[in-house]
């Protein structure tokens, strides 16, 4: 199938090329639309996104790169690419690529000191039960979140700076539909990451609630509905732990008899697992990521 793109003012054919389904240009637009409505939510701060949730974005976002890497293996999209005014775009997203790769690699490095810290407060909890030790592990794991949290807020202004350079219009020569597609979606798909990137810190970040004096009761009184509204996505499997613990340090202190630690190991295996999703699917995206970048370099070094 042949058709024409207009150079200088002279007609020269472009062939077109016949894709798979799952490449053509309404599956790709589709899969972005949705994965930036999950964006859009995240951004606005009205949901409060479960590790699920973004495992599993996560995921996609990860097919979607190899769906727009085997496209840029077609030789027509590289011969495209590789017009003296389109090298240009090439090279902004090999910039963008690095900026990328070092933002995941620093989402794994957050969830892998998370992952140690939760697997180092099961343990404790296992161990000791509700031995009035347990205090000083309860201290450590609240001294390491909010040390965390100094670090994710360094992280959030790093992926405000790519998502501004993200945000750059090129002009394209000599590409005909099929291989705009990939193109448009490279662009998109990064700015995709970087939004799911940001979910991910607001994840790991959930707002503390420092109980006042003597308020550890009305605490306790609302984990139980904690559980019930986590469908609502009030609160995720982080702040699930960060509230619950407060109570049970506040038991600890006051030597209460009925503290409950096997609902909070319970609690701690439930963000375990997430975060074991979240360092799967992180590990996941960085590999396409990297073969990403390969692909585009291979583009400009024939």
């Amino acid at each position: 199938m042949a058709g024409s793109s207009v150079i200088h003012g002279v007609n020269v054919p472009v062939r077109s090329i016949s894709l798979p389904s799952r490449l053509q240009p309404n599956s790709i637009e589709s899969e972005l639309n949705e994965l930036k409505t999950f964006g859009l939510l995240s951004a606005s701060r009205t949901i409060h996104a479960g590790g699920d949730t973004i495992c599993t974005c996560f995921t996609r976002l990860a097919n979607l790169y190899n769906n727009i890497e085997e496209i840029l293996q077609y030789p027509f999209t590289q011969q495209a690419l590789r017009h003296q005014q389109n090298v240009k775009l090439v090279e902004e997203a090999l910039d963008d690529s690095v900026g990328l790769l070092d933002a995941c690699g620093t989402a794994r490095d957050l969830i892998m000191m998370m992952k140690e810290q939760v697997q180092e407060l099961q343990s404790a909890l296992r161990r000791r039960g509700g031995d009035s030790s347990i205090g000083s592990n309860i201290l450590a794991y609240i001294s390491f979140r909010k040390k965390l949290k100094m670090n994710i807020s360094k992280s959030f202004r790093v992926l405000k700076r790519l998502e501004c350079n993200n945000n750059g219009i090129f002009p394209l020569v000599d590409v005909d539909g099929q291989q705009l597609v990939a193109v448009k979606a490279l662009r998109e798909s990064n700015a995709i990451a970087i939004s799911m990137f940001q979910s991910l810190l607001s994840f790991l970040s959930m707002p503390e609630m420092k109980p006042k004096a003597g308020g550890w009761s009305l605490i306790s009184k609302w984990i139980p509905v904690m559980a019930a509204e986590r469908s609502q996505k009030l609160f995720n499997e982080v702040g699930i732990v960060d509230f619950s613990l407060y109570t049970l340090h506040g038991q600890v202190r006051r030597k209460d008899a009925k503290i409950d630690v096997q609902t909070e190991v319970r609690r701690l295996e439930t963000l375990s697992a997430s975060i074991k999703g979240l360092e799967a699917g992180l590990d996941c995206l960085f590999r396409c990521l990297v073969r990403n970048r390969v692909s585009l370099l291979n583009i400009l070094t024939p």
